[in-house]
C-alpha cells in the first residue's frame, strides 16, 4: 500500500514561472564521494544535492570507516579514510538495497583491503543493467569472485594488475568501474569504447587531482597508469544537466518561464538544439539558463537518443511530455534503455496519442531492432491532457509524470513520489516556488 506522505495531489493547469537552482550532478556526485576511499588522505567535494543516493553513498563510506562531516559551505562534503575496515554483512545490505552504486566500491575496496561484498543490488527498471559486466572486469584486474547466497564475495590476494578492455557499449557505469579499479592497480590500462559523458571527464578531474595518470583519446579510448598511492582531491563537481533539462521541459509543457540556476551551455548543447527545434526559448547567462515557451506552435521532430555526445536518455522522458503538445507527428527512437518508453501508456491514459513499435524508427538501426523491444514512439500532437492516477515507474519517468500532471487540466494523484527523492533535490520546494499547486493528502506541508 502507498504510504499518504508517498503521494502528491497536482493541480494542474498552470504555468510553471520563477527560479530554481541545480547543483551537482546525480551522475557524479556519488561516484566522487567512492573515490574518496582510493585516498590516502581526506577528500573535499563542493555542490553537493542531497539526494537519497548521497545518502547511500555516505552510508556506505561511514559503514566502512571513512568519516563523512559537512564542510564549511552549504553542500560540501568531508571525507576521511585514513581508517578504512571491513563492513558487517547485514548492515551493507540495508544501506545499499535500493541502489547500484555498492557495485563501484568494489575496485576501492579490493585495493584498501583486499575483499569486498556486494549484496543484490537495485535502481530503476527501465531495462537491462546487467552486472556481470562488472564482475567480468574486475576478474580481469586478478580478482576472485565467490557468489554466496547473500550477495557477491570478491578478493584480490595480490595487487590488481592493469588490462586491456573493450566494452561491447559505451556503458558509463562500467566505464566508471575501470576508472575506480585501474587507477591503483600495477601497470596500463586501456579502455576502448569507453562512455565519454560530462560526468566520466569529471570523475578523471577528480582522479587526477588525487595523482590519477589518466588520457583520453577521441576514439574514446581511455589509458590509466597505476600508481603506489593516490592523495585526497578538492573539486567541486559539475552541475546537473538532467536535472537541469527536466525542468526545462517543465517550461515548456506548462507554457511558462524557468530560469535554472547552475545549468551550463556546454554539457547541454545536444540538449539545447532539440529544444529550439521543438520551438522553445532559452537565454544563456554567467550563472545560469532561462527556458521558456514563447507562445505558439510547437513542432514535432525527429528524435533519437544516444550516448554522449548524442541526445541523453535521460532527455528523452520529460521532452516526450512536451512533445504531446506540438502540431504534427513526432518519432522517437530510444536507443539506450530498452524499456524506456514503458512510461508513455500512462500519458496515453491522461489523453495523449503515443503508440510504441518494435521497429527503429530512426536514423540508423540499434541494438535492440532484432530483440522485440517497443523501443520506438509515435507522438500524435498536440492533445489535452487530464489528470489522473499516477505511479511513478522510475525516476526519470517519475518528474514526467510531474510534467503531465502540471500540464494536464484537473487534478492528478502521483504514487511513489519518494522515488524522485532519488535524483531531484528538494523537488516539492521547487514546484511551490515556481507556483505549481501541489499538496500531500491530509494537508500537508509540501515544501
Amino acid at each position: 500500500m502507498t504510504r499518504s506522505n508517498d503521494v502528491l495531489l497536482v493541480h494542474g493547469g498552470t504555468p510553471l514561472e520563477g527560479e530554481i537552482r541545480v547543483r551537482g550532478a546525480k551522475n557524479l556526485v556519488p561516484k566522487a564521494m567512492v573515490a574518496a576511499l582510493l585516498g590516502s588522505a581526506p577528500s573535499r567535494l563542493r555542490n553537493v544535492p542531497d539526494i537519497r543516493d548521497v545518502r547511500v553513498v555516505r552510508g556506505l563510506l561511514q559503514l566502512h570507516g571513512v568519516t563523512v562531516r559537512p564542510g564549511e559551505e552549504s553542500g560540501e562534503l568531508v571525507m576521511d579514510p585514513t581508517h578504512v575496515e571491513s563492513a558487517n554483512v547485514a548492515d551493507i545490505d540495508a544501506h545499499a538495497g535500493s541502489s547500484r552504486i555498492p557495485i563501484l566500491f568494489c575496485g576501492p575496496l579490493l585495493h584498501r583491503l583486499g575483499h569486498a561484498f556486494i549484496p543484490g543490488l537495485g535502481g530503476c527498471d527501465i531495462g537491462g543493467r546487467p552486472i556481470d559486466f562488472h564482475f567480468d572486469v574486475l576478474r580481469q584486474f586478478g580478482a576472485t569472485i565467490e557468489k554466496r547466497a547473500d550477495g557477491q564475495y570478491l578478493e584480490a590476494p595480490h595487487r590488481l594488475r592493469g588490462t586491456k578492455i573493450r566494452l561491447p557499449y559505451p556503458s558509463v557505469g562500467s566505464t566508471e568501474q575501470v576508472l575506480l579499479t585501474a587507477v591503483l592497480a600495477e601497470g596500463v590500462t586501456e579502455l576502448s569504447n569507453a562512455a565519454v559523458e560530462p560526468e566520466i571527464e569529471d570523475l578523471i578531474c577528480v582522479l587526477q587531482k588525487m595523482g590519477a595518470i589518466i588520457s583520453m583519446d577521441t576514439d574514446r579510448t581511455i589509458r590509466i597508469t597505476g600508481v603506489d598511492k593516490l592523495g585526497g582531491y578538492n573539486h567541486r563537481a559539475l552541475p546537473d544537466r538532467l536535472e537541469a533539462a527536466s525542468w526545462a521541459s517543465a517550461a515548456l509543457a506548462t507554457e511558462g518561464s524557468i530560469y535554472v540556476r547552475g545549468a551550463r551551455q556546454r554539457e547541454m548543447m545536444t540538449f539545447l538544439n532539440t529544444f529550439r527545434k521543438v520551438g522553445g526559448a532559452f537565454d544563456i547567462g554567467d550563472e545560469g539558463i532561462r527556458f521558456w515557451h514563447p507562445g505558439g506552435k510547437l513542432n514535432a521532430i525527429a528524435l533519437e537518443t544516444d550516448v554522449h555526445p548524442g541526445f541523453q536518455t535521460d532527455w528523452q522522458q520529460p521532452l516526450v511530455v512536451a512533445l504531446t503538445q506540438a502540431s504534427g507527428l513526432s518519432i522517437v527512437h530510444e536507443t539506450v534503455y530498452e524499456s524506456r518508453l514503458g512510461f508513455t501508456s500512462a500519458l496515453n491514459q491522461m489523453g495523449a496519442h503515443i503508440q510504441l513499435y518494435r521497429e527503429c524508427l530512426g536514423g540508423s538501426a540499434c541494438r535492440f531492432g532484432q530483440r522485440n523491444f517497443l523501443h520506438s514512439a509515435v507522438v500524435s500532437g498536440p492533445t489535452k491532457l487530464q489528470g489522473s492516477d499516477l505511479v511513478i515507474p522510475d525516476l526519470r519517468g517519475g518528474f514526467s509524470y510531474l510534467i503531465a500532471a502540471l500540464a494536464a487540466q484537473g487534478t492528478s494523484r502521483v504514487h511513489g513520489i519518494d522515488l524522485i527523492n532519488r535524483g531531484y533535490e528538494n523537488f516539492m520546494a521547487k514546484l511551490v516556488e515556481l507556483g505549481a499547486k501541489v499538496e500531500l493528502p491530509g494537508g500537508g506541508d509540501t515544501a
